[in-house]
């Protein structure tokens, strides 16, 4: 995790937990001049479009106070929806069993996409099954990771 995302953490989840939500993860995605924060908030009962709402001005006005962000910015909030991604080991952990597509920063054996079948962690990695073959993928190494919804 980047050192940016961990400071934006540090300012966001106190706002997001204080609104009874939980905060699912964070992408930070600079992009030239522009930069993206989209943060994923999750509660047992489902996110509305309002809980989004009430969110994003919190966190407008928090990150207005501490301006974290220098330049132009962007503040995305969002529910996780059907295709979660997976920023933490617990969340590999807790969907065992489940599909999963996976980019890594750079590659491992050849190749930085894998889609497979999430078996399990051990230690700091992500057991992944793909056709026949079990990966430990480092979590440190993973760019990003995302259920495949079953539908």
């Amino acid at each position: 995790m980047s050192g940016k995302v961990t400071e934006l953490e540090a300012l966001l989840v106190p706002v997001v937990e204080a609104l009874g939500y939980s905060c699912w993860g964070i992408e930070y995605l600079s992009q030239g001049k522009h930069t993206l924060l989209r943060v994923y908030i999750d509660h047992p009962e489902g996110v509305s479009v309002e809980a989004c709402a009430a969110v994003s001005r919190q966190a407008s006005a928090v990150l207005d106070v501490e301006d974290p962000i220098s330049g132009d910015y962007t503040l995305e909030v969002s529910s996780p929806g059907m295709d979660r991604p997976l920023f933490r080991l617990e969340q590999y952990a807790a969907y065992v069993g489940e599909q999963a597509k996976i980019r890594l920063r750079s590659p491992y054996e050849g190749r930085r996409n894998f889609q497979g079948v999430i078996r399990g962690v051990e230690g700091d990695e992500v057991v992944l099954q793909v056709d026949d073959h079990e990966y430990l993928l480092p979590v440190d190494w993973i760019d990003k990771g995302n259920i495949i919804p079953r539908f």
